[in-house]
């Protein structure tokens, strides 16, 4: 489920509140962030649940409309293609998902919530979407497929609603969001008809993505003495204190993994915090970094620091 960057980012947040923290509590810091990154699974599971509670809402609407004193012809007769969706339905059975969302306590009880969904039903049936599929005599699994991904992508994945609840649930949720959104998606694209729901892992049993960021992390504070020493000589007229923190944890981080992590390429290495000094950082800080590593990486393969195993890891 987890992929590489976003695991940088992780770890990347951990040690800047610890370099932050008038304590630096190492073993608190690392807990912190393997909590972050199980509330990931989390957000995964509240989105999936998403499904049956829009779903419930509807079928409960079906319902209040029969019991009209004048019920119409569409209030008697309804168009029931969405509730019969078939891959609703087999979110709705999975018991993989029942387990998961019952030992992890996450759940949408609460008539807050409910009245939330209500909301989220109604702008699902204004949309164009929403339209299209209730009226276009398609049918088929793929046909509900198709529309619970697309209703998925501009109905509740983008839904303010659900931004604030997530937002006032968890802090670490709102960098979290659109990977997990991803995952959905890709699991949504997944699922075979007559087949149960299989959910992603958090871990894949054969990666060592979990090993990776606990590495990460312990190394970059043991080394930090040194990699600050390092930057510090690279930059030159800039004093460190001058450097956005962000900037110097970043160029902390990619020092210690150009070093420790043997198996992953240096070029890699290099694109990948730029990329995440783009979002996480000052609008001209991938230059000024790009630049540093740059450095960085000449004074270590000199140094005969950085080792790579494997043919091409060296670029």
């Amino acid at each position: 489920m987890l992929n590489r960057r976003h695991l940088r980012i992780k770890v990347l947040q951990a040690l800047y509140a610890y370099f932050q923290s008038d304590e630096e509590n190492y073993a608190r810091t690392e807990k912190e962030l393997m909590t972050s990154v199980e509330k990931m699974y989390d957000l995964y599971i509240y989105l999936f649940l998403t499904f049956d509670e829009i779903r419930n809402i509807a079928l409960h609407r079906i319902d209040e409309n029969k019991k009209k004193l004048m019920p119409t012809e569409e209030d008697l007769h309804p168009n029931m293609k969405f509730v019969n969706n078939s891959l609703i339905k087999q979110i709705q059975d999975s018991i993989q998902l029942r387990k998961v969302s019952e030992t992890r306590k996450v759940n949408w009880v609460g008539d807050l919530n409910k009245e939330m969904f209500r909301k989220m039903l109604i702008s699902i049936r204004e949309s164009e979407t929403f339209t299209i599929y209730m009226n276009n005599g398609i049918e088929g699994y793929e046909e509900d497929r198709q529309f619970l991904i697309e209703i998925f992508k501009a109905e509740i994945a983008n839904s303010a609603l659900l931004f604030n609840f997530f937002e006032e649930s968890s802090i670490f949720w709102m960098d979290d969001i659109d990977l997990t959104c991803s995952m959905v998606i890709k699991t949504l694209k997944s699922m075979e008809e007559g087949e149960p729901l299989e959910l992603l892992p958090l871990f894949k049993p054969d990666d060592d993505e979990k090993e990776f960021i606990i590495e990460l992390l312990r190394k970059a504070i043991d080394m930090n003495s040194s990699n600050e020493v390092l930057i510090d000589e690279l930059t030159e007229n800039w004093e460190l204190d001058r450097i956005a923190k962000m900037d110097v944890i970043l160029m902390k981080m990619a020092v210690t993994e150009l070093q420790v992590f043997q198996n992953i390429p240096t070029k890699v290495t290099l694109n990948e915090y730029i990329e995440i000094s783009k979002f996480y950082s000052t609008p001209k800080s991938n230059g000024f970094i790009n630049g540093i590593l740059d450095k960085a990486i000449d004074r270590l393969t000199k140094e005969k620091k950085i080792v790579k195993v494997g043919r091409g890891l060296m670029s």
